[in-house]
């Protein structure tokens, strides 16, 4: 079998440097917000091209936290609207309700599957606030396009980068564009931690304080509490792993483009329509996808997902259910968004992983060309 993803491999390539690491926090004696947390947002921040990087439990409390923090920095009150991508993971809209801001869902770019600028513009009312930018797949959204929409009308712009970590524009990484940036750590991401972890980029200062005092029960100093805040720190043990996986994930992601490449000129099945980088960026060769994931669409979905499990090639759906037609939001069922919808019912996703022989890369194409 073709794993969609074999963490246990990706780690056991750094198991001793992993291990090391875990001993030096367990060696420390300090566990909770000490020294590794510090050089990982360090490292991390640098590594983004943005001033400041925030630890916070996973990736849906990133995106919670920088709302909330505007909301009491008075910059975003509840019932403001905020602009989001209708085919998003359900988690950049929780982050949005959980504050109790309105979900402005708006349809895909038909050609790259990430929120369309054009749609942005229209759905834009006198309560917009904010927008939700997710770079779906490891691509980055239409960034140079949504800063000036943003700036246009003030505007807030989060990133939602849980998929594109080292991606980037013209040189510019995810999470040096927007006010903010939310970021998943979470076991199968690009950079991935060994258990659930994220963190917020930014470059406002205000920002990046408030954000850290949320996230340590509301307090600045110990046993003062500004906010009614809330237990969400990135781990110290977890800081440590993430510090020795962040030295690697630019190879990695070379290895990931590497097999993209591969399945872009490989795959000559009709059948499979394989996924396109924004062609006004690639025009000048401005854009860089992480390649998170590598998501095909067809008709047959159903039909090649079993083709290719008797080959031996695991798949997986990103997502099966769209947000508005989840339980969770069954208020919104009556919507119609069928751009979305129909990505739903037809994505599939190959696998895709830094681990990959090319033995793997050249069966999982012919098994794609050999669908009938």
């Amino acid at each position: 079998m073709i794993p969609f993803l074999d963490l246990k491999a990706i780690n056991a390539q750094y198991r001793d440097e992993l291990v090391q690491a875990c001993a030096r926090v367990v060696d420390s004696g300090w566990y909770i917000q000490g020294a590794e947390v510090k050089a990982f947002e360090q490292e991390f921040s640098e590594y983004c091209g943005t001033r400041h990087c925030i630890g916070v439990a996973n990736g849906l409390d990133a995106l919670i936290l920088v709302l909330r923090a505007w909301k009491e920095m008075g910059k975003l009150k509840e019932g403001d609207e905020v602009i989001v991508p209708a085919n998003t993971y359900i988690a950049s809209i929780l982050a949005i309700t959980e504050n109790r801001l309105t979900p402005v869902l708006v349809e895909p770019d038909l050609v790259t599957y990430n929120i369309s600028p054009a749609n942005i513009r229209a759905a834009i009312t006198d309560k917009t606030k904010a927008i939700v930018a997710v770079h779906l797949y490891g691509q980055l959204a239409d960034m140079p396009e949504i800063m000036s929409i943003a700036n246009e009308h003030k505007l807030f712009v989060l990133e939602d980068s849980a998929q594109a970590h080292g991606a980037a524009i013209n040189g510019k990484k995810a999470g040096n564009w927007g006010h903010a940036s939310g970021f998943s750590f979470y076991p199968g991401k690009n950079l991935g931690a060994l258990g659930d972890a994220g963190a917020v980029t930014t470059n406002d200062d205000e920002l990046a304080q408030t954000i850290r005092a949320l996230g340590n029960y509301g307090s600045h100093k110990k046993y003062e509490n500004l906010y009614q805040g809330v237990n969400s720190r990135l781990d110290e043990i977890q800081a440590a792993m993430l510090r020795v996986k962040l030295k690697h994930l630019d190879a990695e992601t070379k290895r990931r483009r590497e097999i993209a490449a591969a399945y872009n000129s490989g795959i000559k099945n009709p059948a499979v329509v394989l996924p396109i980088q924004n062609p006004e960026l690639n025009i000048q060769n401005y854009q860089t996808h992480a390649w998170h994931l590598f998501v095909i669409s067809t008709q047959y979905r159903e039909a090649l997902q079993q083709h290719l499990s008797e080959q031996g090639i695991q798949t997986l759906i990103h997502y099966p259910v769209a947000p508005h037609r989840q339980k969770a939001y069954k208020g919104w069922s009556d919507n119609c968004y069928p751009i979305t919808e129909a990505m739903h019912q037809e994505v599939l996703s190959l696998p895709i992983s830094p681990v990959m022989v090319d033995e793997h890369i050249h069966l999982v194409i012919k098994a794609c060309n050999s669908f009938v």
